[in-house]
């Protein structure tokens, strides 16, 4: 089947569907809603035989959805309608929510219905993003399935939806949630705020007040501390800052000013504002992996096994998280395991260098410049680690360097459903020793092809090309019970110790050093930071004030070339010598 998605943005559940439905056979192809006039060519020009729209926030053209099966995928369960289903959802504190696949029609969201998932919501508020990116996206892909398989049958006619059953209570329309919505007063209790705050997560955040300034706040995590003055800036720890509240404390990671700017580590953004609150240290008696600890690294230990998890928001690692993580996995290299297990955030397993850090930065190309030094120190550890078997775990989706980041490790192990960018797109030529590692994994010419093609990869396709090992259950509990099984199958003295010995005869007998692979690499990455060769200034200006995209990629259109794998002509060579697996 022909099947054009119709998107704002090629996010994280697009990417997913675009890799499910063409791993499944179809000929798949995106065009951005960049404008009604490009929407209308676009299906004219591609004759699909049905059309998806699983994350679009522009109306679909009368003339596009008169003429073409169209179906929207609607965050929200029959009945719900309206712009913040999520956002409602999270603040009314509902048990049951939904995805509804219906088809467009004049009205938003009031189409008849092709399918509907609901599923369970916490009674602990997730953050929006969170729940986009788990429990939706997984019912939407589930939505869009059967979409396909009932579109094969052109007589299929889809449901009213004043006769589809409801199954979320209070399922109904609601208008857009505004900042009048949204508002909390710090005297408030910490649970009513987290909520709000959670509620706006991702976008729009919730305007307040902290330190003097006004600001909206985003990445908020209960504290343990009791303040005298709600909306006291009590300490602060890796970029967040403790507030009081009517019944507590709260952790802010992140803040935007209100009237400009970029969304920002929130010490980042008050900056001399804190001057004189204290940096806080682990409370006294705080369980290490309660959130309420407030730590971006942790490490445990089991047995023969040791567990690092990092969880940075939106996986983005600036010099302090890289550092952060350097120094853990250091200590955690010093123990006396057999097998380290290096798991990012369920979210978010990374996406390499922090651009948001970098474009507020005074001197943006030196602070790009610190960042890829800072985050290539990580991934020189993992790569040169002989004392354990290191298994990099991606529990969450991974892009550009962050992708890269785990490849030295002696194990891959990923989650169902996640994706991977595995190149760079940002005017950027990309370090993170990609060069030593990715041909090592896929072999060379795959290993061009991947970041000449700049497309996405699902896990179960990264395992059939090498460059994941193995792949888990999608359902975050079963992912770790499984990723349990397998660090413990590793961990056997023998096992472990054969395949520590193996890398270490393959790292002394490489006959290029590690440190020309990385040399190389600085030096093209000079050019693109320091020189501007390839247009990294405007394409991360355009990325972290989120621009309108004026085209669509050629490369993801539903075209000839694409459909039948033809790869892009545009190329650049990677430094790279003849691939050696990494693994024994």
């Amino acid at each position: 089947m022909r099947i054009l998605l119709l998107v704002t943005a090629f996010n994280g559940l697009s990417q997913r569907v675009w890799c499910t439905l063409r791993e499944a056979g179809h000929d798949v192809g995106v065009q951005l809603a960049t404008s009604a006039a490009d929407m209308i060519e676009a299906v004219r020009a591609t004759n699909p035989d049905l059309i998806l729209c699983p994350f679009l926030k522009q109306r679909v053209p009368a003339e596009v959805w008169t003429s073409r099966r169209t179906v929207i995928i609607h965050p929200g369960p029959v009945g719900d309608r309206g712009p913040s289903s999520l956002d409602w959802a999270i603040a009314d504190g509902v048990r049951t929510w939904g995805v509804t696949a219906l088809q467009a029609v004049e009205e938003m969201d009031a189409g008849p219905i092709w399918a509907t998932r609901s599923f369970p919501l916490p009674a602990a508020p997730p953050r929006k993003s969170s729940l986009y990116n788990g429990p939706v996206a997984d019912a939407a892909l589930e939505c869009i399935l059967e979409t396909v398989a009932k579109a094969a049958d052109k007589s299929f006619k889809p449901v009213p939806a004043d006769q589809a059953p409801t199954e979320a209570p209070g399922a109904r329309p609601r208008p857009l949630m505004k900042q009048d919505d949204r508002a909390f007063d710090w005297s408030d209790p910490t649970e009513q705020i987290l909520r709000k705050i959670r509620a706006a997560d991702g976008a729009p955040g919730v305007r307040t007040v902290l330190a003097g300034r006004p600001v909206f706040a985003y990445d908020a995590t209960p504290g343990l501390a009791r303040a005298a003055r709600p909306g006291q800036v009590l300490g602060r720890r890796q970029g967040a800052v403790l507030v009081g509240t009517g019944d507590g404390s709260i952790w802010i990671g992140h803040l935007r000013d209100a009237e400009a700017g970029i969304k920002l580590p929130a010490t980042t953004l008050l900056g001399s504002r804190l001057r004189g609150v204290p940096n806080s240290p682990l409370p006294v008696g705080a369980e290490p992996e309660s959130p309420s600890a407030y730590r971006q690294v942790r490490y445990r230990r089991t047995g023969r096994i040791g567990w690092l998890a990092f969880d940075f928001y939106n996986g983005a690692m600036a010099p302090g998280h890289c550092r952060r993580l350097l120094a853990g996995l250091r200590h955690a290299t010093a123990q006396d395991t057999e097998v380290l297990v290096l798991r990012g955030g369920t979210d978010a397993f990374s996406n390499g260098i922090h651009l948001n850090v970098i474009e507020a930065s005074t001197d943006p190309a030196g602070s790009a410049w610190a960042n890829i030094r800072a985050i290539n120190d990580v991934c020189r550890e993992l790569v040169t680690c002989t004392k354990q078997v290191v298994v990099a775990a991606y529990a969450g989706s991974a892009g550009a360097g962050g992708v890269m980041l785990g490849l030295g490790a002696d194990l891959v192990a990923a989650r169902a459903g996640i994706v991977l960018n595995p190149y760079y797109d940002m005017g950027l030529y990309g370090s993170e020793l990609h060069t030593f590692t990715l041909p090592r994994r896929v072999g060379e010419e795959q290993a061009q092809r991947l970041v000449d093609d700049k497309l996405p990869v699902s896990a179960e396709q990264a395992a059939r090309i090498g460059l994941v090992d193995e792949v888990g259950p999608r359902h975050p509990e079963a992912y770790a019970e499984w990723l349990t099984a397998l660090a413990e199958r590793e961990s056997d003295p023998r096992t472990a110790r054969r395949r520590r010995q193996a890398k270490a005869k393959r790292l002394a007998g490489e006959r290029v050093p590690l440190e020309v692979y990385e040399a190389r690499e600085l030096a093209e990455m000079s050019r693109d930071m320091f020189g501007d060769r390839s247009g990294f200034a405007a394409a991360r200006h355009d990325f972290v004030t989120k621009a309108q995209p004026v085209e669509t990629p050629e490369r993801l259109r539903l075209i000839p070339a694409n459909v039948s794998r033809i790869a892009p002509k545009e190329s650049r060579r990677l430094a790279v010598r003849p691939a050696v697996p990494l693994s024994a």
